[in-house]
């Protein structure tokens, strides 16, 4: 089957069979086709778009381009994936609370993308934290602890790993086509029982747009469904930070004060349970989501979800102390100092897309791929929308390196927050579920 006669096909706006899509996906890690072959058919498909059965197909194909993991556990396999956010690490609670309810997680994982932080980056926080281990290692941490929180290892989707660097140099990231098989594909490949995928929107997710966040989220459950994997999609809200911190280091501490104290931000708290919740149920771990918002409670507040946590950090080479001891071990920045922004009345709106790219300039992110990250720089004690401002408002504490880098946030803030004399009130944290 020849690579041209596919790229030529979709280009006409023709209807993909399985064995084309199939064919054309498993000679990409072989370098059967040319990187141009694989741009050109990316092209194609962002122009003239799929149907429900080919993004099947696709998918399923990226899945099966490389190992497709199974699992001897004595529980169900469930994760959860999001699609970028400010100050998300809902990851880092879900993982440990599903494993204390009886479930297992392998967390495949990411980088940050732009403006977004990535969960990945987050445990390379943690002092010798091994978050790309082989295998093995791998399979003995989900097995033993019930949990694991990782970056995707080579031999898993490896069509999609190329084709996402192609897309990423051509112009073909926008496709909903090719995201939800790139998202879809890893999971598959981690041979999961059942997905809960958060879906954002708003001014500091990849999709501000609703309309658009709803087009994928439905996408994604399609297709996911389509290709066996049980799965609910939740559109939730990303127009403020999620928590009271962003960042890498300030967050994994966020998180384990979230797992070992009562002191648990609102809305941090109920995304982590919503979602949650939905895996428990679809993991047969819950029989409706009273019940899991039970469990969930419980092992909460007896410890076993910080334990798990703990075990994980540990089995992982990390420290076997972080969870008693987190400021020893994450690096605190050189120079911590509050920002107060000026404004009346409300806190209103928040540009949260700038808020990321504030943390990015200070160190805390990447502009190039190839660039360290400065794991300390962050921002802790960020004020939610509806704060009351009487001429000055604490707004954050901002971690950078020096005077110059905390002048420059300041000024990002500054520019990304808008006050009101009337009161925003509250949104709907949970926008939506596709059941």
């Amino acid at each position: 089957m020849l690579p041209q006669e596919i790229i030529r096909k979709k280009r006409d706006a023709q209807v993909l069979s399985v064995a084309e899509i199939r064919a054309f996906i498993s000679a990409i890690p072989s370098q059967q086709v040319s990187e141009g072959q694989v741009a050109a058919f990316c092209m194609a498909v962002l122009l003239r778009g799929m149907n429900r059965d080919e993004r099947v197909a696709l998918t399923t194909a990226m899945a099966q381009s490389g190992t497709v993991m199974t699992w001897d556990v004595p529980g169900p396999v469930l994760d959860k994936h999001l699609t970028g956010g400010i100050g998300d690490k809902v990851s880092l609670m879900l993982a440990p609370i599903v494993a204390a309810c009886g479930g297992y997680v392998p967390m495949l994982s990411g980088r940050g993308l732009g403006h977004t932080g990535g969960t990945l980056d987050k445990m390379d926080s943690i002092p010798s934290y091994v978050s790309q281990p082989d295998r093995d290692l791998f399979r003995r941490v989900v097995k033993d602890v019930g949990c694991a929180i990782i970056g995707a290892t080579p031999d898993l989707a490896p069509a999609d790993r190329i084709m996402y660097a192609i897309r990423d140099v051509t112009g073909t990231v926008e496709s909903l086509d090719l995201i939800t098989a790139s998202i879809l594909s890893k999971k598959l490949a981690a041979g999961l029982d059942a997905l809960v995928m958060d879906v954002k929107f708003g001014s500091g997710a990849f999709m501000q747009d609703f309309a658009d966040a709803e087009k994928l989220a439905d996408s994604i459950h399609s297709v996911a469904n389509g290709a066996g994997l049980k799965t609910v999609a939740v559109l939730t809200d990303m127009n403020q930070p999620l928590g009271t911190t962003a960042g890498n280091a300030l967050e994994v501490l966020e998180a384990v004060e979230y797992l070992t104290t009562a002191q648990r931000d609102v809305r941090l708290h109920a995304v982590t349970v919503a979602l949650t919740a939905q895996l428990l149920v679809m993991g047969k771990l819950a029989t409706d989501m009273d019940d899991a918002k039970r469990k969930i409670e419980t092992v909460l507040n007896n410890g076993q979800a910080a334990e798990k946590f703990a075990q994980m950090v540990t089995g992982l080479n990390g420290p076997k102390d972080l969870v008693s001891k987190p400021e020893y071990y994450l690096k605190a920045a050189p120079l911590i100092k509050d920002i107060y922004l000026t404004g009346e009345g409300y806190l209103a709106r928040i540009d949260t897309r700038a808020i990321g790219l504030a943390i990015v300039e200070a160190g805390g992110g990447r502009i190039k791929p190839t660039d360290p990250i400065d794991h300390s720089v962050g921002l802790s004690h960020l004020a939610p929308i509806g704060t009351i401002a009487n001429g000055k408002i604490l707004f954050a504490r901002a971690h950078v390196k020096d005077d110059d880098a905390f002048l420059r946030m300041q000024t990002r803030l500054a520019q990304a927050v808008h006050f009101s004399d009337t009161s925003p009130g509250s949104e709907k944290l949970v926008a939506k579920t596709i059941l």
